[in-house]
């Protein structure tokens, strides 16, 4: 199994961080790989899903997914329903005390973890229309490379989306590969 794990620190309440993480249809605005997110059952909570529309280079793919469990205003955990082996979450942590860099405006703080584990074997190729002399396996090599920095991406922009304003972000990422 793959992981990915990216945290940085948020200078919001953990409610208003956990309120903003829950509302999965916005991220469609912090990739470029994401065309559409559209809830298909559900509130938000245990048992909603939703339908991922994907579209890189020639490739369009949607993928299925469901929240599994919520901890408000802690934890939101969820996982890929078809084609590939996957599951995650968002941890929400408030910060003791704030950091000596954060904003001077800053009131209170938390630290906000997206945690991608994902099995790269699992992925279905009958579930991707591939071109002609195109490979499942190259598709996947670079897929995973843009896993890393997609998921950097979209947590940048939901920091500056959820502060209401840009700022540098410190990201911590750490990626462990078992496939490679």
């Amino acid at each position: 199994m793959d992981e990915l794990v990216v945290s940085t620190d948020v200078y919001v309440a953990p409610e208003e961080a956990y309120e903003f993480l829950l509302e999965l249809p916005r991220y469609e605005r912090y990739t470029e790989y994401l065309d559409r997110v559209s809830r298909t059952r559900g509130d938000g909570g245990p048992g909603s899903r939703y339908a991922l529309r994907f579209a890189w280079w020639k490739l369009t793919y949607t993928a299925r997914s469901e929240v599994t469990d919520v901890d408000p205003p802690a934890r939101i955990d969820w996982r890929i329903v078809k084609d590939i082996r996957a599951h995650g979450s968002w941890q929400i942590e408030p910060l003791e005390e704030l950091p000596a860099d954060a904003p001077d405006d800053a009131r209170e703080g938390c630290r906000v973890t997206l945690e991608i584990n994902f099995d790269a074997d699992s992925a279905d190729s009958s579930s991707v229309s591939l071109p002609p002399l195109v490979s499942f396996g190259w598709v996947l090599d670079k897929v995973k490379d843009l896993v890393a920095e997609e998921a950097e991406r979209v947590v940048r922009r939901a920091v500056a989306d959820l502060e209401g304003r840009e700022r540098d972000v410190r990201l911590e990422v750490r990626n462990r590969t078992e496939s490679l």
